[in-house]
């Protein structure tokens, strides 16, 4: 029987990605619901080409478009809110569910997958960003299997597969160094969010690729390592890699390396957390060693302040790392609308850390809480500056 999927986030570029890899595989997979936050034309396109059962707006002011949209389509039931967002996952037929949103809101209906005992393909690295300690417990409780996406974290798992028990020296996670790499730091106090969105090897979302550029996704990254793999912060090494070649890499005991290496495409990882512990043919392009060098240098945290930041949130633990989450939502969207400088951003982020109210042993709801204020606390500050 095909395997059920139901993707978080379909219109994004992670969801378009994984429509692509069903694609060449509709003899295996099956979509069974496709979720979106506002495009409303662009789900109802992907609905009419993949015939889900389901289809979800999380904006509900966008549910009567979206309906009308699949009127001679009776056949696709459409739902809106939040809360369908959690039913839905929980559907009996659903086998897996690829948890591509972005932010915050991804973290309610990845539990709710958990809870139904659902294999979670994880995309949305909030979620772990943010309630890693929660996550873990409940994926135990539940004997939920959780198979990253993220191109440095499937690289991570592949070079750990079949190594069992083996203890793990170092973590090396690769990261492109982003636009910004080569610049000295008074050149990056005139960038623009139209510079920062043009990153040198992946195209991504605007959200993320921002995160690039400032590598708080690298430190979003190195968060979501510590969960995943059970390796302290401090033993997970952030390279500046500018081919994105090398993904990721595991050092042991012994001093030996194994690494995962491929073109910058986010369908392989995709494809395998889709088909784990298979390996499918996937049309695209095949790594040429002798085209390029490969390169290998130290992030400059002066520069990057943010990495700094996350590794502070981590150390800090409890809720910092949903403090830190929250305030950079509202100041990567604040730089994109020009509100606040490429430097601002970390400079608001480190007050509201300074300033939110700290919990070293949060719940679900402390986590809602703490997002709640974060964000109020950072638009203020970005507002008043």
């Amino acid at each position: 029987m095909k395997q059920q999927i139901c993707i978080l986030g379909s219109t994004g570029s992670i969801g378009t990605q994984a429509l692509d890899v069903i694609s060449q595989h509709s003899d295996l997979f099956e979509v069974y619901c496709l979720t979106a936050n506002n495009r409303v034309k662009e789900l109802a396109e992907q609905a009419r080409r993949f015939h889900p059962a389901a289809v979800v707006i999380a904006n509900e002011e966008k549910y009567g478009e979206l309906k009308s949209l699949l009127d001679d389509k009776p056949d696709i039931k459409v739902f809106a809110g939040k809360q369908a967002l959690d039913e839905v996952v929980e559907a009996g037929p659903i086998d897996m569910v690829l948890t591509a949103m972005v932010g915050f809101a991804g973290l309610s209906p990845t539990i709710h997958a958990i809870k139904a005992h659902k294999k979670i393909c994880l995309a949305n690295k909030e979620t772990l960003v943010v309630a890693g300690e929660l996550i873990c417990q409940l994926t135990a409780e539940n004997h939920a299997q959780i198979i990253p996406v993220d191109s440095e974290h499937s690289a991570i798992f592949q070079s750990l597969v079949g190594e069992d028990e083996n203890p793990v020296d170092k973590i090396l996670l690769t990261c492109s160094g982003g636009p910004f790499r080569l610049l000295t730091h008074e050149e990056m106090g005139h960038v623009t969010a139209a510079d920062a969105l043009k990153h040198p090897t992946w195209t991504m979302g605007a959200k993320i690729t921002i995160d690039s550029a400032t590598l708080m996704n690298k430190g979003f990254e190195v968060m979501e390592a510590k969960w995943l793999f059970g390796v302290p912060a401090e033993k997970i090494q952030v390279l500046i890699h500018p081919q994105s070649i090398v993904h990721s890499a595991v050092q042991f005991e012994d001093g030996a390396v194994k690494a995962q290496l491929g073109v910058p495409d986010m369908r392989l990882p995709i494809q395998y957390a889709f088909t784990y512990p298979k390996r499918l043919p996937l049309q695209g392009d095949r790594l040429d060693l002798f085209r390029q060098p490969l390169e290998f240098f130290e992030p400059d945290v002066k520069k990057f302040k943010c990495l700094a930041l996350a590794y502070e949130a981590i150390r800090k633990g409890g809720n910092m790392p949903c403090i830190l989450n929250a305030s950079n939502e509202i100041v990567n969207a604040g730089f994109r609308k020009g509100e606040c400088t490429f430097f601002g951003m970390a400079d608001i982020i480190e007050q509201t850390m300074a300033k939110a109210t700290y919990d070293p042993h949060p719940d679900y709801e402390v986590y809602v809480q703490t997002d709640a204020e974060a964000r109020r606390i950072a638009s203020e500050i970005m507002n008043n500056n």
